[in-house]
């Protein structure tokens, strides 16, 4: 049986990780992975449903039942995300649903849980895989791996301009104060910690058009 390749593309929030992600995967013509949008959903699934963060049993219960889907549509920027067959991607994006999925992303059972769902998304011709730890935990033997970073100012500003894309309203000095918490609970945490893998293509993406990261992405992929 031919091996599948994978592409992950690891990161911050704010370093374009989707939008690389998801441009690359048009291209080669490969399945998509968003595995934010799988902690946000599944924040927006435990929130519909009243569960308490700390009730773990429950979470992980929520996780083996969690109806998600992705639809990526030629021309537009962002993925549409359907939540038990309802679209929910505004809701997806705002500032507090990304603050409970990094709060859910912390705790060890549920992201074993979601563990298996992310690597269901691994089928022919082939996978980009866009998030903290797919590199490092998700998919460890991806031919190929990037790890993107950016000034959290930078991060701020780009975060802010989504916000407003997608009917969202954000304070920057708030938004910032959120970028750098979630950066220090991403990398602290004792599970699956954010890092670059040992083999993955550092990129700093400060001062970088979306055009000029995906060039140095290709390069690798073309290989």
């Amino acid at each position: 049986m031919p091996t599948i390749p994978v592409l992950t593309v690891d990161g911050p929030s704010g370093v374009g990780k989707g939008t690389v992600a998801r441009i690359v995967a048009e291209k080669m013509n490969w399945h998509l992975l968003d595995s934010g949008a799988i902690y946000r959903g599944f924040a927006l699934a435990a929130q519909s449903q009243h569960i308490n963060f700390e009730d773990e049993q429950s979470l992980v219960t929520l996780a083996g039942k969690l109806d998600l889907r992705f639809e990526s549509v030629k021309a537009q920027e962002l993925l549409n995300v359907y939540l038990d067959g309802k679209e929910v991607s505004t809701e997806l994006r705002t500032e507090q649903t990304a603050e409970m999925a990094s709060q859910l992303a912390v705790i060890a059972p549920l992201r074993a849980a979601l563990l298996k769902k992310q690597q269901q998304f691994k089928q022919a011709p082939g996978l980009v895989a866009d998030g903290r730890d797919m590199g490092t935990v998700v998919f460890p033997d991806a031919p190929y791996k990037v790890y993107l970073t950016a000034s959290a100012q930078e991060r701020t500003q780009r975060r802010l301009k989504q916000l407003q894309n997608s009917a969202n309203t954000g304070n920057i000095s708030q938004i910032l104060a959120e970028v750098k918490k979630r950066d220090e609970r991403d990398a602290n945490r004792k599970h699956s910690p954010l890092m670059p893998a040992k083999d993955a293509l550092i990129i700093d993406t400060t001062c970088l058009t979306i055009d000029e990261v995906i060039a140095r992405v290709m390069t690798l992929i073309e290989v």
